[in-house]
């Protein structure tokens, strides 16, 4: 009998421990499926012809984060550019230590031109020099995501 209780409690202790490794993630907003994520290259490619895909999940690893509240992070895309991701209705806010980490996000993509203001703006928030920002003039046409759910790895 204690033999069989030695087994059982041994695997408790591993499931629990399995278990324990699957969730080392955090997740803001609402949930989000990895098992539907997309390359981020098709998606752009889709979007610049479509202007805007909803429902979707992409996944990246984080290149900035908004130093003033975490309300904009970037994601660096397999061309080495950066894709804005803001959250909708300004209901989430990332910790401001997640740059380097990997994320799966759910939400919307869409084709965006950014104005110069708020290209000025995300670099004021981004800790930039006023010289680096005032060099700013010019608007950018971007892929730009707004999220609903983000799992930070």
């Amino acid at each position: 009998m204690v033999k069989y209780s030695l087994v059982f409690i041994s695997a408790l202790l591993i499931f629990s421990c399995s278990k324990q490794s699957e969730q080392k993630h955090t997740v803001f907003g609402d949930e989000v499926d990895i098992a539907s994520v997309v390359d981020l290259n098709s998606l752009e490619t889709k979007v610049m012809s479509v202007d805007s895909v909803a429902d979707v999940v992409v996944a990246g690893k984080v290149s900035d984060v908004c130093k003033a509240k975490g309300c904009w992070m970037t994601i660096t895309k397999p061309d080495g550019d950066q894709m804005r991701v803001t959250f909708k209705d300004y209901a989430l806010f990332m910790p401001k230590d997640i740059v380097g980490k990997e994320v799966v996000i759910h939400g919307v993509a869409s084709k965006k031109e950014v104005s110069v203001a708020d290209l000025q703006h995300y670099a004021k928030d981004a800790g930039k020099s006023e010289e680096e920002i005032a060099s700013i003039e010019n608007p950018e046409n971007t892929l730009a995501f707004e999220a609903d759910g983000v799992l930070i790895r």
